[in-house]
């Protein structure tokens, strides 16, 4: 939200937001509310009300591109149903070896995998 915020403010170039996760929504902010909410694990609220935001930047232009740094089966489909929606892409890497990553691509509405 607050990244969206930010870029509202610009209008040329390009504008993406870059988010670098373990895949795992904790935290949103609740209309009216000048403190994000916290919730771990998380809620379906969190997951509802992040996949929300997601919505607002994909109308707004912005493309979230994601860097996963979790092998969590569960975690990794929520990133992708992230990437899916925002037609963005998604890194999975491994903390370790964050030079290496497997990419995933639905830019331009279609899918590709890359591994590097």
């Amino acid at each position: 939200m607050h990244a969206r915020k930010l870029l509202a403010r610009h209008k040329g170039g390009t504008r993406q937001i870059v988010v670098i996760t373990d895949g795992e929504p904790t935290a949103y902010w609740e209309p009216g509310h000048s403190t994000p909410v916290f919730s771990y694990p998380p809620t379906a609220r969190t997951l509802q009300q992040t996949l929300l935001e997601v919505g607002r930047c994909t109308r707004e232009g912005l493309r979230i591109n994601t860097f996963m740094l979790e092998r969590s089966y569960g975690l990794m489909r929520f990133v992708d149903d992230i990437t899916r929606i925002n037609r963005g892409r998604a890194f999975f890497a491994d903390p370790e070896r964050l030079g290496d990553y497997i990419l995933v691509d639905y830019l331009q509405q279609k899918s590709k995998r890359i591994a590097s």
